[in-house]
């Protein structure tokens, strides 16, 4: 674990630092100041991101041009130029995906040597990180992108742990080990376990412990590392450190260059430099692997409007798919080209028996052909495997999405309501229902109880469940134009059952626009308060405030304009209700629960589940605006009520580039959201923003690691614990997966007060399983009684055996054309290239990774022909070459602006790329 780096590791990403400083002060130690992991992987993260930013740009004719160094401007800048807000918060979730994951590596795997590169355990290491990118790559090309983060953070850890526990270093290197990231090559030349590799220091601070054999030899070892016991091999160095117990044993002192201390000061810098570079390189790999914009949407660069429905095709809902299928298409070809256009867009159908599949896509087209194939039928007994669908969204979409399910039966599969409001809580996603009985069905169904189900997940979710007749189906579905566009944001949410009379207040800022506000129930009558006094009642549908749009259980309200101020929405009934203001705002906020873990590198992780009861509440927060969070101030973080009135304010610690670590000492003891107010400094404008989901603590907890890939056919096994501060007793074991993969695991288990107890499923994909295909794991334990319940959500992939290890070859086979700096625009040229993969998978894409020319491509046998054309106003061109699992080959040219002079640049597989210039050199000679 790095603790302490160099403050120019990347230089080109120096305007970007504050982000990368935010999120290492995640991992800091306990009391401490240093860095992490994670300063060396949101360097790498970001200047790569900036690069690909730059290389789509060029080939969209496009100026790439942030107006600052936030993260979000470079957003901005990476998204191009259509109008629309733009919202940080879901490039920095999938920023912090990463990055977390990176951290956990330091409590998942704290004791294991391969993770860490510690023992002499290349090989092992090593293995980690190739199985690790072959998930990524196949994770990526599945569309299972939160898989990849998760992935990508944990391979960069121990990635980066081998330039700072090896002595890689001290042997002289002065480059990257790429034999950690290549599959058909292996580690050379390790120490043996009977070879003595230190000697002893016994103040520990020796500046170089490593024997002249080992140097002289150029032998590859690395330190022991002894949390539990002093035992290591005769001779062999250790780890180094306070928590080191081998270290005490001789030979004496570490080889460690975690920290930078004033006897490794050097050493330390090497190490840090070499991991980023290292990093970099690793990133180069999968961007060649994927492409740049399926690299851009891995590292959470879309737009942030997601279109999601789950749709009920029983025999009764043809008039409900026809009113999805029309605002699928308006929304689809009003909003295109500009920031609310979808960036993403999910369909499923559920019927009964049958439900799914689940149906993703980033092309328009696609989504309104497979919403057109909807067809109603079938469903004769009344309820529908409604969960079943929402099951399959729910782990498909992406974090924080808005789902939409239209049907007009009660569940069938009321067994899945915790799974899904675990899974909820878990991605953060807001459920909104259409209801559409038909007053003999209602009837027949006793009317509410039989729907509860929708409107208490509907509310977990902080969602709508509106009971409309089909008749008026088309007016509620405006909430669906409300809330899939970009920069969505929530500013008060509040739930009242039984209702009572009471005013709500809530405050619009300068950057809010397109204020709605949602009120649900029966019999409703309130009064909308502006801050200058204005007020309108319910009973006036268009009246100086805004207009009320009055349709089932739902009355929408649109401001006529954002009036700045403290606003207040005074109900006077006892009927039950929800209230919900939205609008649009780059001003916004992310967050986790988190918990400190102990360790050689203690810090803070997310915590998985509910909060446990009777400890305080941490969150990490982040925070993020148009101008980036330097620009806004935070004043006061609370935990509310959903239906009550109370709340708890936290103490507020700034880490830095808008991240703050919030304690909560008395938290709410049931449902409760997290409510911000702070400041926009550039206009002087006091904000509130508010999260829907609603969460709770527990007393249980559900704990599971999964570090490994599941291979088809084959059957996986994954421990987990239950631990309760709680009742004694037998608590019932639930374990479900999204994609019905057979599985086994305990029905209960027995726990005393204060104590834990551990099972395990096992799961069997089916041989035919994809690679790639992503499977959500969600693992429920309750309480006697069901009076407390807890669960842990675990992502899996499924991953073929790879056995092709070599990447494609690229050679270039002829240049043609002369370029004029004078006049690049009314010159051409072109680049004529040969690609094979011999002995291979076979060639998968071949792609312009940079320059704004055109490739076409032709068969010949195994061989692929390419031929790129551009103007001289570009004159640089990298193509890459991917084969079937993965592996990837690269051209790079660069022609000189000058009469006759080339210059010719090669990124090839290394072992070809010697032999390869020498030939061009002669070929093309400068």
């Amino acid at each position: 674990m790095y603790k302490m780096i160099m403050k120019s590791l990347v230089p080109t990403v120096v305007v970007l630092i504050t982000l990368v400083v935010s999120r290492m002060q995640a991992f800091v130690s306990v009391g401490g100041n240093g860095n992490t992991h994670v300063t060396i992987t949101g360097s790498a993260v970001m200047a790569k991101i900036r690069e690909v930013c730059e290389a789509v740009a060029e080939s969209e004719g496009r100026e790439f041009n942030p107006t600052g160094s936030s993260p979000e401007e470079l957003l901005r800048a990476c998204l191009g130029t259509a109008t629309g807000e733009v919202s940080g918060a879901k490039f920095r979730t999938a920023l912090n995906q990463i990055y977390m994951q990176n951290g956990f590596v330091d409590r998942d795997f704290m004791d294991s040597a391969p993770h860490h590169f510690n023992n002499e355990a290349f090989a092992e290491g090593r293995n980690l990180i190739i199985q690790g990118i072959a998930a990524i790559k196949a994770n990526v090309r599945t569309d299972n992108l939160i898989s990849a983060r998760e992935t990508l953070g944990r391979v960069c850890h121990t990635l980066q742990d081998f330039y700072s526990h090896s002595n890689w270093v001290e042997l002289g290197n002065k480059s990257p080990y790429v034999n950690l990231i290549r599959p058909d090559l292996n580690i050379e030349n390790i120490a043996d376990v009977a070879m003595p590799t230190c000697s002893d220091c016994a103040s520990g601070t020796c500046p170089n412990q490593l024997l002249s054999a080992i140097l002289n030899g150029k032998y590859l070892t690395s330190g022991y590392m002894g949390l539990f016991s002093s035992y290591k091999p005769q001779g062999k160095c250790s780890h180094g450190g306070e928590t080191d117990l081998s270290s005490t044993q001789n030979p004496r002192g570490g080889i460690s260059k975690d920290e930078r201390l004033s006897h490794n000061a050097v050493l330390h810098n090497n190490a840090v430099n070499l991991a980023s570079e290292a990093t970099l390189e690793l990133l180069e790999d999968i961007r060649g692997a994927v492409g740049n914009k399926d690299y851009l949407r891995l590292m959470g660069i879309a737009r942030s409007a997601v279109l999601a429905f789950v749709i009920d095709t029983t025999g009764s809902m043809s008039n409900d798919i026809a009113e999805a299928k029309r605002v699928a298409f308006n929304i689809i070809d009003s909003k295109k080209g500009t920031q609310d256009e979808p960036s993403e867009y999910i369909l499923v159908p559920f019927n009964d028996p049958g439900f799914g599949p689940l149906i993703r896509t980033t092309d328009p087209d696609i989504m309104k052909s497979e919403i057109s194939k909807l067809n109603a039928e079938g469903g004769e007994d009344i309820p529908e495997m409604c969960l079943s669908g929402l099951q399959l969204a729910l782990t498909g979409a992406p974090s924080s999405s808005h789902i939409y399910v239209f049907t007009d039966a009660p569940p069938k599969d009321t067994y899945l309501e915790k799974t899904i409001t675990a899974l909820i809580r878990s991605t953060k996603s807001t459920l909104n229902f259409f209801i559409t009985t038909s007053s003999r069905r209602r009837r027949a169904l006793k009317a509410g109880p039989a729907f509860k189900v929708y409107f208490d997940v509907a509310l977990a979710s902080g969602g709508q469940a509106i009971e409309v007749p089909k008749s008026s189906l088309s007016q509620a579905t405006d909430i669906i134009v409300d809330t899939s566009t970009s920069a969505l944001v929530t500013i008060l949410q509040r739930s009242r059952d039984p209702g009572r009379v009471e005013s709500f207040s809530f405050l619009l800022d300068h950057s809010v626009s397109n204020t709605t506000i949602y009120i649900t129930g029966s019999g409703l009558t309130f009064n909308l308060r502006s801050p200058t006094g204005v007020s309108q009642s319910n009973s006036v549908s268009n009246g100086p405030l805004g207009t009320i749009q009055k349709v089932g259980n739902l009355q929408r309200i649109q401001l006529n304009e954002t009036e700045l101020g403290l606003w207040h929405i005074d109900m006077m009934t006892t009927q039950s209700y929800t209230i919900k203001v939205t609008g649009q705002s780059a001003i916004s906020f992310i967050y986790d629960f988190v918990e400190e873990f102990k360790g050689p590198h203690p810090g803070y992780a997310v915590i998985d589940g509910r909060p446990s009861a009777g400890l305080p509440a941490k969150l990490l927060l982040t925070l993020t605006g148009e101008k980036g969070p330097e620009v806004l101030e935070v004043h006061e973080v609370a935990l509310m009520e959903v239906s009550g009135v109370k709340g708890s304010n936290g103490t507020i610690e700034k880490m830095g580039g808008g991240d703050f670590l919030v304690t909560v000492k008395e938290v709410p003891e049931g449902e409760f959201v997290v409510l911000l107010k702070g400041k926009d400094k550039t206009f002087s404008s006091l904000f509130q923003r508010q999260t829907t989901t609603q969460m709770s603590q527990s007393k249980v907890t559900v704990k599971a690691i999964a570090d490994s890939s599941m291979l088809p056919g084959q059957v996986f096994k994954l421990n987990f614990t239950v631990t309760t501060n709680g009742s004694g007793g037998t608590y019932t074991i639930r374990a479900r997966n999204d994609k019905t993969m057979p599985m086994t695991h305990p029905l209960t288990l027995s726990l005393q007060s204060g104590g834990s107890a551990q099972g395990t499923v096992s799961l069997t994909p089916p041989a035919e399983t994809v690679s790639g295909t992503d499977v959500t794991l969600t693992i429920e334990a309750e309480g006697p009684g069901g009076s407390d319940s807890n669960y842990a959500v675990i992502r899996l992939s499924v991953l073929s055996k790879v056995t092709d290890l070599t990447p494609p070859k690229c050679e270039i086979v002829d240049v043609q054309g002369t370029c004029y700096a004078s006049s690049c625009s009314s010159s051409n040229w072109e680049l004529s290239v040969n690609i094979t993969d011999s002995n291979g998978t076979g060639i998968e894409s071949i792609s312009i990774q940079q320059g704004s020319g055109n490739l076409t491509q032709k068969e010949e046998g195994d061989t692929v022909m390419g031929l790129y054309e551009a103007s001289c106003c570009s004159t640089s061109v990298t193509l890459s070459a991917v084969d079937k699992v993965g592996n990837v080959g690269r051209c790079s040219y660069t022609i000189k602006s000058s009469a006759g002079s080339r210059l010719i640049t090669m990124s090839l597989p290394l072992w070809t790329s010697l032999l390869l210039y020498v030939f061009l050199r002669d070929a093309f000679p400068l």
